[in-house]
């Protein structure tokens, strides 16, 4: 079976209050069980089910931070991965 491929790749300057707006869209399509993603140029439709697998990892080098937020899953049962606990503040 021949596999098939989309992604979408977004990258602008936001203020604090649009990146918030951003990931309350993000979580409330993760709840709902389908998130969009768009602009000008590109769009994909993903739709979160079952278990999740989350990655977080946050940095601080001099004066740059950076956080990385990555949840993936399979569509297809890919074998089972154990529950975490995490938590952010």
């Amino acid at each position: 079976m021949r596999s098939r491929k989309s992604s979408f790749r977004h990258q602008s300057l936001q203020d604090v209050k649009s990146i918030q707006d951003i990931l309350k869209a993000i979580t409330s399509g993760i709840a709902k069980g389908k998130i969009t993603f768009s602009d000008d140029d590109e769009k994909i439709v993903m739709r979160p089910e079952g278990l999740l697998d989350l990655k977080v990892t946050a940095t601080q080098e001099d004066n740059r931070n950076r956080f990385n937020i990555r949840i993936s899953w399979q569509l297809e049962n890919g074998g089972e991965k154990k529950k975490k606990s995490f938590s952010v503040k």
